[in-house]
């Protein structure tokens, strides 16, 4: 019987499990994150988030897409984690730091009736450099360059790294494409050797843009946070949308994001987080002999 809790920050639903409470060994996770991520079969979820104890930080994200894959980081998941343990009493600060694959994030929480309503998130510096995204090319970066994803289809987008792989398109309506068929073109790409999360961005205004994305091992998904991001790093560097230390707006298919990136080149991811529900699950004896 394991328990669980089901959170979402802007439709990017995932399950929790508590790691200080429920043990589960390395090898049986990632067959258990398929079957809890099943929406027909098991909870449904973009993937399973464990919430652990940390050496160096207050708390631990260990990240599974819902394919079993590990995952480095999610803006939307890490703040349903700063939720979680605020609201469940295992930390009182409002200021805390967590632990991911892509290094140590600090969270801030904003309050209401006594518990988080909101949270904001110091995604850290994007990175651009081609091989460290990582990216083979001939460009040291690569920045509103064409991408080939099949014969005779080109779409010019951005490379960058927010802790994991981004490449970031920009389409006149993105309501309008058939994401099924695009997204593992660029996900599988074989210039992205670790896979790639993609985002079609729509510029609605100057402070406003909205974006579709896919993400590898878990497919079309109703927000990314670190997929904002990516879409606000390059919005600005393109001179697209938005601008250095103020806030852009960043619509989802979940909801709206609200993202800066800032002069010394950090990005501060800001949106909501809140819980579905919680219960108990019976894990079958044949998921965990796997």
């Amino acid at each position: 019987m394991l328990r669980f809790f089901k959170m979402q920050g802007c439709g990017n639903d995932y399950v929790y499990v508590n790691g200080f409470t429920e043990k589960l060994s390395p090898e049986e996770k990632p067959e258990i994150v398929r079957s809890l991520s099943d929406r027909h079969f098991g909870i449904g979820g973009d993937g399973v988030i464990f919430i652990n104890p940390a050496e160096e930080a207050d708390f631990e994200m260990e990240m599974y897409n819902a394919d079993g894959s590990r995952s480095e980081m999610c803006g939307n998941g890490i703040r349903c984690v700063a939720k979680y343990v605020y609201d469940k009493g295992l930390t009182d600060k409002t200021t805390f730091t967590i632990e991911t694959l892509s290094g140590i994030k600090t969270i801030d929480v904003t309050l209401k009736d006594g518990k988080v309503a909101e949270a904001s998130v110091d995604m850290g510096k994007p990175v651009l450099k081609c091989t460290d995204i990582p990216m083979i090319s001939d460009h040291f970066v690569f920045v509103d360059q064409g991408l080939v994803i099949a014969e005779d289809v080109v779409y010019n987008g951005t490379a960058v790294s927010m802790g994991n792989p981004h490449f970031v398109t920009f389409v006149d309506d993105v309501d309008s494409l058939d994401l099924e068929k695009l997204g593992p073109l660029f996900e599988h790409h074989k210039l992205f050797p670790e896979g790639v999360n993609t985002e079609f961005v729509q510029v609605i205004d100057k402070n406003t843009v909205k974006f579709r994305v896919w993400e590898r091992g878990s497919g079309e998904t109703w927000a990314c946070g670190t997929g904002a991001c990516a879409v606000a790093v390059a919005c600005v560097t393109l001179n697209n949308a938005g601008k250095r230390d103020e806030e852009l707006k960043v619509i989802a298919k979940g909801g709206e994001l609200k993202v800066t990136y800032r002069k010394d080149d950090s990005v501060i991811l800001k949106g909501p987080a809140t819980l579905v529900f919680d219960g108990v699950i019976d894990i079958p004896d044949e998921i965990v002999s796997k």
